[in-house]
C-alpha cells in the first residue's frame, strides 16, 4: 500500500534519488538496497527514486532494475514512495520497464526526456504519454537539457499536464523563468532535481525535492522545506547557505561517483561503480571530505 499523498505532494516532499548497491565483485546488493533504503527513509526521506542515473541506470539490466524496486518496495514501501526510473530513449523499452516496475510494487514512474536522438516536441508528448498510457502508476516527468539534448518546452508541459496520470516534474533546467512560467501554467507538482536550486524553486512554487545530497543530509533538506513552507523564510535561506559545500563537493564530478564514496565514509551500503563510472582519486576524496565537513556533514 502506498503512503498517502496530496495532489499538491503526490510523492511527498523530500526524495533521495537513490544509488544502487553493489557488491565487491559488482553485483547488485539486495542486502544492502534494502539496508540504504531503510536508512534513507528513516533519516525524513518521504520517497526514494530506484533506477535512476544516480542508481546507474544506464548499466544496470531489465531484470536488475525490476529486482531493485521489489526490494526497496519490500524494505520501505509501507513508508515512502517508491518511485521507478522507466525513462530511456527508447520509447518501447520504457514501456516495458515501466511495466515492470508497476507489477514489482512501485508507486510511481519517472521518465526522463528520451536522450542522444533528440526527438521533436511532438516526440516527447507521444512518448511520455505513451509511458502514461501503460501503466496505472502516477508519473513524474524528469527535464534535464544538460543531460538529454533537448528540454521539455512549457508549452509541451502544459499539453502533458492534461494526461490524468502525469502529475509531477523533475527539474534540472536550471532556469528559474522557465520553471515559474511552467509551474503557473501547467498545475503539475514542480519537484528540484538540481540541490542548489532547492531553496530559489521553492520560492517560485516548488513543492519538494529529488536530491542526490539527501544521501548525506536529509534532516537538513526537511528541515529547510519545513521552514519554508511554515514561513520562516530566513531559517530556510540559513539552512540553504549552511549547505552549500555540501552541494558544491557532491558535484565537483558525477553525483553516484562522490555519494557512493561519501556513504563508504559512514559505512553505508554503496559498493563498487560500474564502467564506465570510475571512483574518486585520493585527492578527489580528501577534497569531498573537506567539502561535506565544512557542510556539518560527520564523517
Amino acid at each position: 500500500m502506498a503512503p498517502t499523498s496530496t495532489p499538491l505532494t503526490p510523492f511527498g516532499r523530500v526524495l533521495t534519488a537513490m544509488v544502487t548497491p553493489f557488491t565487491p565483485d559488482g553485483s547488485l546488493d539486495l542486502d544492502g538496497a534494502q539496508r540504504l533504503a531503510a536508512h534513507l527513509v528513516d533519516a525524513g526521506n518521504d520517497g526514494l527514486i530506484v533506477n535512476g542515473t544516480t542508481g546507474e541506470s544506464p548499466t544496470t539490466s531489465d531484470a536488475e532494475k525490476a529486482q531493485l524496486v521489489r526490494a526497496v518496495v519490500e524494505a520501505v514501501g509501507d513508508r515512502a514512495h517508491v518511485v521507478a526510473g522507466a525513462g530511456t530513449n527508447d520509447t518501447r523499452h520504457s514501456l516495458a520497464l515501466a511495466r515492470a516496475a508497476q507489477e514489482a510494487g512501485a508507486h510511481g514512474i519517472l521518465a526522463v526526456t528520451p536522450y542522444y536522438n533528440k526527438p521533436p516536441q511532438e516526440g516527447l508528448v507521444q512518448h511520455f504519454t505513451a509511458i502514461a498510457d501503460a501503466t496505472e502508476l502516477p508519473v513524474m516527468l524528469y527535464d534535464i537539457p544538460g543531460r538529454s539534448g533537448v528540454p521539455i518546452n512549457t508549452e509541451t508541459m502544459v499539453r502533458l499536464a492534461e494526461h490524468p496520470r502525469i502529475v509531477a516534474n523533475k527539474d534540472a533546467k536550471g532556469d528559474l523563468g522557465r520553471a515559474s512560467w511552467a509551474i503557473a501554467t501547467t498545475g503539475l507538482a514542480w519537484y528540484s532535481g538540481d540541490d542548489m536550486l532547492n531553496l530559489p524553486l521553492l520560492s517560485v512554487g516548488a513543492v519538494g525535492f529529488v536530491s542526490v545530497v539527501g544521501h548525506m543530509v536529509t534532516p537538513e533538506l526537511r528541515s529547510l522545506v519545513n521552514a519554508y513552507t511554515g514561513g520562516d523564510v530566513a531559517k530556510a535561506t540559513e539552512i540553504h547557505q549552511k549547505l552549500l559545500p555540501v552541494f558544491t563537493g557532491m558535484f565537483r564530478t558525477q553525483g553516484v561517483i562522490t555519494s557512493k564514496a561519501a556513504l563508504g565514509f559512514q559505512g553505508l551500503p554503496g559498493g563498487p561503480l560500474r564502467l564506465p563510472m570510475v571512483g574518486l582519486t585520493d585527492e578527489e576524496t580528501e577534497q569531498l571530505k573537506r567539502d561535506l565537513a565544512a557542510g556539518g556533514v560527520q564523517i
